[in-house]
């Protein structure tokens, strides 16, 4: 089966698929959005698509523990979706994190270009994670205002 080249994908998917989300934005602009899984920014774009590149990353929360997972696509697996992913799952603190997604995105020639996305994307989905901690509030040090 020959493959079918992104930016004709693209062409086909970018005003009409499943994932799309249509939103007016200020005035009249439409802003849209795409929930498909492999989008970083979640951005209907041609760079961030997950239907159209054949090289994607995702950054998800890992499970129950404060885990993250970081998949990306095996570019010569396109034609099975069961091992098209190389999913990797990882309990660590955040600057390790964030080096273990520079050397998968950046340092392996995998897509440079969506580094930035890659580390904001990393970043919301620790700061997701991150249980509050409970206790006693703080108290306002402000002065109080006195009325007579």
């Amino acid at each position: 089966m020959a493959t079918v080249p992104g930016p004709l994908i693209w062409e086909i998917v970018k005003k009409n698929n499943a994932f799309l989300v249509k939103q007016f934005g200020n005035d009249t602009a439409m802003v849209q959005f795409s929930k498909e899984p492999n989008n970083l920014y979640n951005v209907n774009s041609y760079k961030h698509s997950g239907l159209a590149n054949k090289k994607t990353v995702t950054i998800q929360a890992g499970g129950k523990d404060l885990s993250v997972a970081i998949a990306t696509t095996k570019t010569k697996k396109q034609n099975k979706p069961g091992s098209l992913y190389h999913r990797s799952v990882m309990k660590k603190e955040f600057c390790k994190l964030a080096k273990v997604v520079m050397n998968q995105v950046t340092d392996n020639h995998y897509r440079p270009d969506l580094t930035n996305s890659a580390l904001a994307r990393l970043s919301a989905v620790h700061r997701s994670l991150k249980v509050a901690k409970s206790g006693a509030k703080k108290r306002n040090r402000q002065a109080l205002k006195v009325r007579n």
